[in-house]
């Protein structure tokens, strides 16, 4: 691996071998998303729990500061939304070009395993690579599953990552699923959890994340259970402490309600 791939990954895993990174990138689908539709503000208490944002080449220029950014993962994939036919009908909306002009750490695509779609988005993800890695960009893989959520079991899973792993990603985003371990442990890549449908409370997000955490993967890439919470920072103080300070999920649950009530500094 060369030096900028290096240097680059290590912009993004922290020397603990962790990171946690923050998608708000939800708008190329889903449009104007409750709490996101200005996205810099959204971000501003919590931008400083993140270690790198996965975002849109838009809304990068349009409404994050390039003097107060963290490294940045480009969404370089897109091409349908909510209410069109298919999500999993993917292609590559961003150039290589693009990333380098923008500075980015990482670029970041869907890939849809199962779908009708399945063979378009991995030779999509073959393609990226391969441009990326004549300039040391990583490749982050995300195992979409579109609206079919049902397929996020350890098997499905495990195939998607392994498969996204042998095609040159860097860093693979998945779901978290009953017997986690069985996904890291077939996946010869780092893996990152993520968030998935928002939860009604916190407890089941900081009992997954650490359920995740222990077994195999190195972080998450947490959105709406973070900053479409009534408490954003709170939440994202919590997942920080599950993250880079191994606290349990009980720990967090403490962390959280200790900031949401003004006990605890939210800056420590």
């Amino acid at each position: 691996m060369d030096w900028g791939m290096q240097n680059r990954l290590a912009q993004l895993i922290k020397p603990d071998g962790h990171c946690m990174f923050m998608p708000i990138d939800h708008g190329y689908f889903l449009g104007p998303t409750s709490q996101l539709e200005r996205p810099g503000e959204t971000i501003k208490p919590i931008i400083r729990y993140a270690d790198a944002l996965f975002v849109t080449r838009g809304v990068l220029r349009a409404a994050i500061d390039p003097a107060k950014s963290k490294p940045v993962i480009l969404r370089v994939s897109g091409g349908t939304s909510v209410v069109g036919g298919d999500l999993a009908n993917e292609g590559l909306t961003t150039s290589v070009k693009e990333a380098v002009r923008l500075n980015v750490a990482a670029v970041g695509m869907s890939v849809f395993i199962g779908s009708k779609y399945e063979r378009q988005t991995l030779l999509n993800l073959g393609k990226l690579v391969d441009e990326c890695e004549e300039y040391g960009i990583p490749v982050m893989a995300v195992t979409a599953v579109g609206k079919e959520l049902e397929k996020r079991d350890a098997r499905y899973l495990s195939l998607c990552c392994r498969i996204a792993a042998e095609l040159g990603a860097k860093v693979v985003k998945t779901y978290w699923c009953e017997d986690f371990d069985k996904v890291t442990n077939g996946c010869p890549v780092p893996v990152v959890i993520a968030g998935g449908p928002k939860f009604d409370t916190e407890l089941p997000v900081f009992e997954f994340v650490y359920d995740g955490m222990q077994k195999g993967a190195i972080g998450v890439n947490l959105g709406r259970n973070i900053w479409q919470h009534p408490h954003p920072v709170a939440m994202a103080k919590a997942l920080h402490a599950i993250i880079h300070k191994k606290a349990t999920a009980q720990d967090a649950n403490e962390i959280f309600n200790d900031v949401k009530s003004g006990k605890e500094s939210v800056v420590t």
